[in-house]
């Protein structure tokens, strides 16, 4: 059902990368983890109505920043679908129950197409693991990821 480059997390840098084999081949995952952790790396454009965190404004940006961002792979989606979180959005929220509830809202919206590609949602737990740092378990299908998000509390 799956078939992507498959991605390595490094959870030291934050960062994703391709990953290649013994024979320095590019990988193929065919679980639905290089996908997820595309949905949810990614920065979705924020709506119109959606707050920016504080000290973002289009006053204080240059001509060419967009301080709603988005994934640039949006600008060739005819259907005008989004990829990416929101997850951005909270990166100077306070340590709230409406700030993870937000979280879990925003990686349902990530993770929407698991219903169009395995007829199930995607499985998602959000909790306060410490003060400033949300964790959250996403799971599609057999495959999970568990990953943290700081906020300014």
């Amino acid at each position: 059902m799956f078939c992507d480059l498959a991605l390595t997390y490094d959870p030291e840098s934050r960062r994703c990368d391709l990953t290649l084999g013994d024979d320095l081949d590019l990988v193929l995952d065919t679980t639905s983890v290089s996908a997820m952790l595309v949905s949810i790396g990614l920065d979705r454009r924020a709506d119109v109505d959606d707050p920016l965190p504080e000290g973002r404004s289009q006053f204080l940006a240059p001509a060419s920043f967009s301080e709603r961002r988005g994934a640039i792979a949006d600008a060739f989606e005819a259907s005008g679908a989004m990829t990416g979180s929101k997850l951005w959005l909270l990166e100077r929220a306070k340590e709230t129950e409406t700030t993870r509830l937000l979280c879990e809202f925003w990686l349902e919206e990530a993770l929407s197409w698991a219903v169009e590609v395995t007829g199930q949602p995607a499985e998602i737990e959000v909790v306060w693991l410490r003060p400033e740092v949300l964790g959250f378990r996403v799971s599609v299908e057999d495959a999970s990821l568990s990953l943290t998000k700081r906020v300014d509390g």
